[in-house]
């Protein structure tokens, strides 16, 4: 009986799908004739202009004489460029992290005393409160560690006696918990999900409070605690470079969305987490490394290009790995001739890749980067060139330093916080109304008809 409920279910199911198919599809000629901005980008691929930011610089492109052309990428934060940033913390030896989180939500880069200060101040938020773990993260552990973190920060409203004040120095300290606390919930949600439904020990590391952010990940997940110097210092970097990219990517633009409707600040940090989940946006890692493996699989001779270079046109006909037709890690929608943030990670990806006697791997993405960004303009008659960007080589830098693929995404996540806090205040500080971009119905008004007359 309950055998026929399902297929029955089942079957009405597919019914009232096909009838979703059927009726929700736009004739597409309509987009073009009414001059629809899809994705909010014009035709040219740039983006609309829907706001304006100090907190960070994305370009891709410049203008000669109203005319866009490609440049090399470049990327600053808070008027700085991301790489002499980089460039000040290998000179000086020291983790960026928690510096780069002060510069994008205060808008100029610490003197020495500050910096401890702040380090010292987000430390001391790295404690969850009583029972959290127990009785919130232990309970229906998530596969899927970026629902499971969502979750986590909706249940800190109830936690919070002020979870409904927006002002600026209420939405700050929630900020500065949960940045703080981002690693914490990430790394416990895959010990525990892994331990009830892998089998794996589980082992519960307390944050220390001295340690960086990138050293707490790996303290945290890495069952005897220890790891590198390098492995710890590739890893803040990675952070670094995640941890802002302008307010028009995915997740920061639903974060000044749903900011700018007046919600708490819980609210709208799990809406920027659904977005940064999706496959198109932050998940992108997790699909290069698992792009790589199927190359690994299908391809005899990956030292030889003209091999990679036939399943590099399977994938972009469709005939090869998810049949999506994207080579994933390859293009960006505002970078053509170059990703700084590619640029950046690359000589640290090898740096890594020798300490871990993998340059044959570090050698593989590098062909198939050169090979990549060859062919898909050739294959696609596209107006602008391609590259690698950031994710390309980040999937192999996790793998790498032994980071499950469950936690690629989050990694992400606890880099971005820093970039969403700080573009939530600015939409605070500067009050607009409330953003609602225009959609044109194109549905003909039709009579209403009786249920006696209906088929």
């Amino acid at each position: 009986m309950q055998l026929n409920k399902f297929t029955e279910t089942t079957t009405e199911l597919h019914r009232l799908a096909e009838l979703c198919k059927t009726n929700s599809v736009i004739n597409q000629d309509l987009y073009d004739k009414y001059n629809v901005k899809r994705g909010l980008r014009d035709v040219d691929g740039s983006g609309v202009l829907t706001g304006l930011t100090e907190i960070s610089d994305v370009i891709g492109f410049t203008r000669e004489d109203g005319v866009i052309k490609p440049c090399e990428g470049k990327l600053y934060y808070r008027g700085y460029d991301i790489e002499d940033i980089v460039k000040g913390f290998i000179t000086d030896n020291r983790f960026g992290f928690e510096e780069i989180t002060y510069l994008l939500l205060f808008g100029r880069l610490p003197n020495k005393q500050e910096l401890m200060q702040f380090s010292s101040m987000l430390g001391n938020y790295r404690t969850l409160p009583n029972s959290f773990v127990r009785d919130i993260i232990m309970k229906a552990p998530s596969p899927n560690l970026m629902n499971a973190l969502s979750r986590c920060v909706l249940t800190l409203y109830s936690y919070d006696d002020r979870a409904e004040d927006i002002s600026v120095e209420n939405v700050l300290r929630q900020s500065l918990e949960l940045i703080a606390l981002f690693p914490v919930l990430s790394v416990y949600g895959f010990q525990v999900y892994s331990h009830y439904h892998e089998g794996q020990s589980l082992i519960i590391h307390s944050p220390l409070p001295h340690y960086s952010t990138a050293e707490n990940i790996l303290h945290m997940l890495r069952p005897n605690s220890e790891f590198s110097k390098l492995e710890a210092r590739i890893l803040d970097m990675a952070l670094v470079l995640h941890a802002e990219h302008g307010g028009g990517n995915n997740s920061t633009f639903t974060t000044h969305v749903v900011t700018s409707s007046g919600t708490d600040t819980y609210s709208a940090i799990a809406a920027a987490l659904g977005s940064l989940k999706g496959p198109k946006h932050g998940g992108a890692n997790i699909k290069v490394v698992k792009m790589f493996d199927d190359l690994k699989s299908n391809v005899r001779d990956t030292r030889d290009k003209d091999e990679l270079e036939e399943y590099l046109l399977k994938i972009l006909h469709k005939e090869a790995f998810d049949k999506t037709g994207l080579i994933y890690g390859v293009g960006h929608a505002v970078y053509s001739m170059s990703d700084p943030r590619a640029r950046v990670f690359k000589t640290f990806v090898k740096k890594l890749c020798e300490e871990k006697n993998r340059l044959d791997e570090f050698e593989l993405y590098d062909t198939v980067e050169q090979l990549a960004s060859e062919i898909i303009p050739r294959e696609r008659k596209m107006y602008k060139g391609v590259s690698a960007n950031v994710d390309f080589y980040s999937g192999l830098v996790y793998s790498l330093l032994g980071l499950p693929p469950e936690m690629f995404t989050p990694i992400f996540a606890i880099a971005r916080i820093a970039g969403w806090s700080a573009h939530r205040i600015e939409e605070l500080v500067n009050p607009t109304k409330i953003i609602r971009p225009a959609y044109m119905n194109v549905q003909e008004h039709l009579p209403y008809i009786k249920m006696s007359d209906r088929k």
